[in-house]
């Protein structure tokens, strides 16, 4: 969020869009690989839906030459991009990979949670019920 508010006050929004567009195509690809490395290293679970792998493997075929033609098209815009989504290692490290944290960064952190679940009307807060009223 904080790289995002940066952005939009050096930038304008259609630059914004570039940068958030090839994240979302990255992890699109990122997705579609989970997907074929669970039907190859856990074939056995229960899938609701199943198609066969021809249909991913295409799509990772055309996923990969766009963003090769983005990585030699607009090197910058997906430098940035890849920049914004590095931004995010330092708050996994902070937030789930580190356990043994202190007492006082756990309640920082839940109640940053809590006030951002609140603010965007995601998720109700930890202390209420949906049906109680």
């Amino acid at each position: 969020c904080l790289a995002t508010l940066i952005i939009m006050l050096v930038g304008d929004t259609y630059t914004l869009i570039n940068y958030v567009s090839f994240i979302n195509y990255l992890c699109y690809g990122v997705t579609i690989i989970g997907l074929i490395v669970l039907r190859w290293k856990k074939p056995k679970i229960f899938r609701p839906i199943k198609v066969n792998l021809l249909i991913p493997i295409t799509y990772l075929a055309f996923w990969a030459f766009l963003l090769i033609f983005s990585l030699y098209s607009e090197p910058v815009v997906c430098g940035v991009g890849l920049i914004i989504i590095l931004t995010g290692v330092p708050v996994f490290f902070l937030g789930v990979y580190w356990r043994n944290k202190p007492k006082c960064v756990n309640r920082l952190i839940e109640s940053m949670t809590c006030w951002g679940q609140k603010l965007c009307f995601v998720v109700y807060p930890q202390g209420g019920v949906a049906g109680e009223e």
